[in-house]
């Protein structure tokens, strides 16, 4: 599995057409939850960085039957991050060229002060980019797993519990819990290789 899941080349040929609404739907489960924490973390309140989120969807939309996907010109998400920033600074600078009134935020100035450059900035939108990703892998293969069996994974893969200690809460052996972490995480990985199958 790669390390960072590339955005399938067919979600954005669907994305192409606004009728498609299962293919709006995926792209949405996947990246509105990471532009919105990407603008919070950034210093934006959660109006502004609502706001912000759907000018990024907007402007996707717009837009994407201009994205090309030749390698040369970047991945889709590098283009999805530049919208995203650009569309942020904007922002910044619409605030600053008319100020809000009363109770106005330094949002300009937090922004000034946290901005990382763009290389270490881009990171962090790829380590919320697969944050994102497992989220949505794990919404997505839940419901094929028992409770037990997914309480397991959960617990030892995400919370971090220790394996034996987990095995003794649920009366189970070392072994069993072994083998429900090694099953989900087998089916994340088949899913997270869905999105990335046909870059």
């Amino acid at each position: 599995m790669q390390e960072t899941p590339e955005t399938r080349a067919s979600l954005l040929v669907r994305m192409r057409d606004p009728q498609d609404g299962r293919a709006w739907s995926e792209f949405a489960q996947i990246y509105e939850p990471l532009v919105y924490r990407l603008a919070r973390g950034q210093g934006l309140q959660d109006a502004d960085a609502r706001d912000l989120t759907q000018q990024v969807l907007m402007a996707v939309a717009g837009r994407v039957g201009q994205w090309d996907p030749d390698r040369a010109h970047g991945t889709f998400r590098g283009w999805l991050f530049r919208v995203t920033r650009n569309l942020m600074v904007n922002l910044m600078i619409n605030r600053r060229r008319h100020p809000p009134g009363k109770g106005g935020s330094d949002v300009l100035r937090l922004l000034n002060e946290k901005t990382a450059p763009a290389g270490e900035e881009s990171v962090l939108f790829d380590i919320e980019y697969r944050r994102q990703v497992f989220r949505w892998a794990a919404q997505q293969v839940r419901r094929e797993f028992r409770e037990a069996t997914w309480d397991l994974f959960w617990q030892t893969c995400v919370d971090g519990c220790e394996i034996k200690q987990t095995a003794e809460q649920f009366d189970v052996s070392v072994g069993a819990v072994y083998i429900a972490r090694s099953r989900v995480l087998a089916r994340l990985r088949e899913k997270v290789e869905q999105l990335e199958k046909e870059s």
